[in-house]
């Protein structure tokens, strides 16, 4: 395990567990640019315990509990990547929140600052009933903006949001704070 991983929520899962699932992230600097020490968890995917330790973790650190919420909502492209599973580990559907043009009209969509310009967020016009709750998740929760986009789309399509979860958070960016005063679980934090 790196030594800048700290186990948070994660614990639920027994100290072994949690120590296995946290040294099969990978740190990757100077990608995808200069200065970026970048959070790989595609290996915690590739390891079939990683994965089972993973999705027992996610839903043992729930923030709310299971019948807080309808469905899920994965952000893309790794909360699509557990996101369905979660859902139906917990009897839910899933939603895709995908970026802006991948998903066939009519679409609603959410537009959202970056640091570097523009960006937005789109689900299927019928992906969110009136009245929906809907648990938020992704791999990463850094600034929050995606975060905060997606649920302010949700809301946009009569849902309510229910709360977030994170398989991981960088330290010291307040992106959960952005977010506003929703439930929110994290497994693993790191400095950014």
């Amino acid at each position: 395990m790196a030594s800048d991983i700290h186990i948070r929520q994660l614990e639920l899962v027994g100290k072994d567990n949690a120590e296995y699932l946290a040294s099969l992230f990978r740190s990757v600097l100077g990608f995808p640019k200069e200065g970026i020490n970048f959070r790989d968890f595609m290996p915690v995917l590739e390891n079939a315990k990683g994965l089972q330790i993973l999705l027992e973790g996610l839903e043992k650190a729930l923030p709310v509990p299971a019948d807080s919420f309808d469905s899920v909502a994965g952000l893309e492209a790794r909360g699509f990547l557990f996101g369905p599973a979660l859902a139906a580990r917990l009897g839910k559907g899933f939603i895709a929140v995908r970026k802006a043009g991948k998903l066939p009209p009519p679409v609603i969509g959410e537009d959202y600052t970056l640091e570097y310009g523009q960006a937005r967020v789109e689900v299927e016009s019928d992906a969110v009933s009136a009245g929906e709750r809907v648990l938020i998740v992704d791999d990463l929760i850094a600034t929050g903006g995606t975060a905060k986009a997606a649920a302010d789309l949700i809301r946009k399509c009569g849902g309510t949001i229910a709360g977030f979860s994170f398989v991981m958070q960088l330290e010291g960016l307040d992106g959960i704070d952005s977010l506003g005063p929703y439930p929110t679980s994290t497994l693993v934090s790191m400095p950014a």
